[in-house]
């Protein structure tokens, strides 16, 4: 099998998901070192989790989805996880309202949901 890697377009789904899951180490290492309050370190620990966890699933399922409802699931992981753990983080460095993290959270249910219907219909 002769394959050439310049035949497939970037993917901004995978770059988000290597993106996501390295802001996630740090946002982790941070929580253990830097943040004083049990509440905030706890915080911060889920949303690097939330972050970690579907970085990995954008970054290894993206390159091989190729439907549009499948596209729209990652897209819907990657808004999720956007709204998720960054009200989490902006709760907890900055003080701000965490009202985001519910809706976050939904999204992130829908996009597994879409993603695990896209996988039944192929």
């Amino acid at each position: 099998m002769n394959y050439d890697r310049r035949q497939r377009k970037p993917s901004f789904l995978a770059l988000s998901g290597g993106l996501l899951a390295a802001i996630a180490v740090g946002l982790s290492a941070y929580a253990s070192h830097g943040i004083a309050t049990a509440e905030a370190q706890s915080h911060v620990q889920t949303a690097a989790l939330f972050a970690f966890g579907h970085g990995l699933a954008l970054a290894a399922l993206s390159p091989s989805t190729t439907r549009r409802l499948g596209k729209l699931a990652l897209g819907l992981l990657l808004l999720g996880t956007l709204l998720f753990s960054g009200s989490l983080v902006a709760g907890a460095l900055g003080g701000l309202s965490t009202r985001l993290a519910p809706a976050g959270g939904i999204t992130l249910m829908l996009g597994w949901v879409l993603w695990a219907v896209d996988a039944v219909r192929r």
